[in-house]
């Protein structure tokens, strides 16, 4: 499932214009999102992104993505790992143990799933 959040985004553009402007942050995750913004940034820049609640948090432009309908794309990565960071999108993301057990979980449902479906074709 794809994540959606409205940001506002702070920084410096590619002629090094001062900006601050509303941004769409698409592929919400624990470590940045990806951001579409009608301006063009320049990769390994710092910009800050401001969440719906008014907390802001310092990301890298990490890469540049597709541009679709004209409208730039730039992947971001959050320039802190604290606290902040972690509540920043409003989502608990889950753990990578966690990952793992819902993997097996689903892994087994599915398995669980097959065997009934067999059984009921030989019954």
């Amino acid at each position: 499932m794809a994540l959606n959040a409205p940001i506002g985004l702070s920084g410096e553009d590619r002629q090094k214009c001062a900006f601050t402007m509303p941004a769409k942050a698409t592929n919400l995750n624990q470590h940045g999102a990806a951001i579409q913004l009608k301006r063009e940034l320049l990769v390994g820049s710092t910009v800050v992104v401001r969440n719906k609640s008014g907390t802001q948090v310092s990301a890298r432009v990490v890469a540049q993505l597709a541009a679709p309908q004209g409208v730039p794309t730039y992947a971001i990565e959050f320039a802190e790992q604290d606290d902040k960071v972690k509540t920043f999108w409003g989502i608990t993301f889950p753990s990578a143990e966690s990952k793992g057990a819902t993997a097996q979980a689903a892994e087994q449902s599915g398995i669980m799933r097959r065997r009934r479906t067999v059984a009921s074709l030989q019954g």
